[in-house]
């Protein structure tokens, strides 16, 4: 029998709102069940409203839900602005330590009062978490080893607090107030529970990563943090650089010299980054950039959703160079196709961008561990020392019918070349030749028909072959798409790829659609305009969301049944 449990806990930053809600997607997913949990918080360090959702569930789930079993108020704002999203079995954990609410579905606990008693006010999450998990029934003992995790670098003092504030909330609910359903824990395996940052991450490490320079910027910092943290571990180079101009020409630099680089940053930091990669795209240096999209223009809006920035990622930079643009759905495409990306990036030299978003970043699932044993590192046409020193007459830009000349690093006396962001021969003297202009851009653009060869899978077709619908989408779309489908005759198109654009691969989805509908975080359709410049094809049924937040699921499916 299926169960399902969405429950929201929300307050202040400086709360430990985030703690919370990571410590209870945990404790359910090491019950076995399936965990999505999203994040959403202002633009400020102390204050305002922060809040987790956590769904679970006994089948597997890909995106958040709005309504509500369970909300977790820390303050009387919370209550305010999300009491009437509880369902109507649903009830409301609301903080009675200064005042009591009369409301019929409200459970009255002294959080504060508790986590005073347990040695601390600031535990008054740990104290909401006992409670939540006696009023679904579950196993305490799961919540007392996720704490454990979380605490434990911070000593046995701090872990056992925390405990016994759990244990008066779960306490003070099991003896006040009936459980308003009862998840029972599964037999099943050992999962993870990662957001796409995380799995990007993991994905550049196992990749073969060894240099990483980034200068924080919102949602794309984590990857940074997460680096950081692993640094040492992972006997990779970390540079916290002084801008973002520092860490496009750190990446170009390490790429020169032989290194696998990547960095992250938002769509203001790729901005800043543009003349360096298009730097290395004339000196054909490949490095990988991560941009985790948020509202723009300008500083826009720093904590918050939107998916705006993909033709500009296709039209990055003056002058035209091939790159490469991987938008991942989850958090498995997110670690696969991040090592696909480096190796891309190596093969056809070129600079690769990784287009994620908010939600992405601050959404975590329940995943199964990934398999690696067929994973394989490829660096293309780099040269080894040994195939150095055989040269006599090397050529870096060497005109080759692929685009792809060979590739050799800094070191080797028989294959010293110049690398300028002046255009330049096969040798890499500037020049401005005519003949050779012509010819070397020529060069460069023929990269992107073996890129599109080496993709196996730039879009994918989810759902039936002939639906009556199908719903065209990409990035963190994905999960609320998959969730709006479930059980409709429609089917969804992702693109997974945005660039080089899977011309054939779209047109043989939509040529056989009966109907088409478009849904992109963003106010212009910008895959919109992409497919219609790329195959001719105009997608009339749009559904666009750009106020700061992601899709919910039934918004989509609400559109679906209009169009249908």
């Amino acid at each position: 029998m299926e169960q399902n449990l969405n429950w929201l806990i929300g307050g202040e930053a400086g709360y430990g709102i985030m703690n919370a809600g990571l410590a209870f997607a945990k404790t359910l997913s090491r019950g076995g069940l399936y965990v999505f949990s999203t994040t959403e918080y202002p633009s400020l360090i102390r204050g305002g409203h922060n809040t987790v959702a956590v769904r679970a569930s006994t089948k597997e789930l890909n995106s958040h839900e709005k309504m509500l079993d369970i909300l977790v108020a820390l303050n009387h704002e919370t209550y305010e602005l999300h009491k009437d999203e509880v369902s109507r079995t649903g009830i409301i954990i609301y903080d009675s330590s200064k005042d009591e609410l009369k409301a019929k579905n409200v459970v009255n606990i002294p959080l504060l009062n508790l986590a005073e008693q347990a040695s601390n006010k600031i535990m008054r999450n740990t104290v909401a978490l006992g409670a939540s998990v006696a009023l679904i029934g579950y196993d305490l003992n799961l919540l007392n080893g996720v704490l454990e995790s979380i605490f434990s670098r911070k000593g046995n003092e701090v872990v056992e607090a925390n405990k016994v504030a759990a244990k008066l909330g779960y306490d003070f609910a099991g003896s006040n107030h009936e459980p308003i359903l009862k998840l029972e824990k599964q037999k099943a395996p050992k999962r993870m529970v990662l957001n796409c940052n995380d799995a990007i991450s993991l994905g550049a490490l196992k990749a073969g990563l060894k240099v990483f320079a980034a200068y924080p910027m919102t949602p794309g910092s984590s990857i940074l943090h997460f680096m950081a943290k692993y640094e040492r571990d992972m006997k990779i180079l970390v540079k916290h650089t002084e801008d973002e101009l520092a860490s496009i020409n750190t990446l170009v630099g390490a790429g020169f010299a032989g290194a696998r680089a990547m960095t992250s940053t938002s769509g203001g930091g790729v901005a800043l980054m543009s003349e360096g990669i298009g730097l290395a795209g004339m000196t054909e240096t490949p490095c990988v950039i991560v941009n985790a999209q948020r509202g723009g223009p300008s500083t826009g809006l720093p904590t918050r959703q939107e998916q705006s920035d993909l033709l500009f990622m296709i039209r990055l930079g003056q002058g035209e160079f091939p790159r490469i643009v991987m938008a991942p759905g989850d958090v498995e495409e997110a670690f696969y196709e991040t090592i696909n990306v480096f190796n891309l990036a190596d093969k056809y030299q070129v600079p690769a961008i990784i287009l994620t978003d908010k939600y992405n970043y601050a959404s975590s699932k329940s995943v199964e561990f990934f398999d690696t044993k067929n994973v394989k590192v490829e660096r293309g046409k780099l040269l080894t020392k040994e195939e150095a020193l055989k040269e006599t007459d090397y050529k870096r830009y060497k005109f080759t019918k692929d685009g792809v000349s060979p590739r050799s690093i800094p070191g080797n006396p028989n294959t010293i070349f110049r690398a300028t962001g002046n255009e330049h021969s096969e040798y890499g003297d500037i020049t401005e030749d005519p003949v050779n202009r012509v010819n070397i851009t020529e060069k460069r653009l023929r990269k992107l028909q073996g890129i599109l060869k080496d993709i196996k899978n730039p879009v994918k077709l989810h759902g039936p072959e002939n639906a009556k619908l199908t719903v065209v989408g990409w990035g963190s779309t994905k999960g609320p798409i998959l969730e709006a489908i479930e059980g409709l005759d429609v089917n969804f198109l992702q693109v997974l790829y945005p660039w080089p654009f899977p011309k054939e691969e779209v047109e043989k989805v939509l040529k056989n659609s009966k109907n088409v509908l478009l849904v992109e975080g963003n106010a212009t359709a910008q895959l919109g305009q992409l497919i219609k410049e790329q195959t001719g094809i105009e997608i009339q049924e749009q559904l666009l969301k750009f106020n700061g937040h992601q899709f919910y699921p039934h918004e989509i499916r609400t559109k679906i049944k209009e169009v249908l």
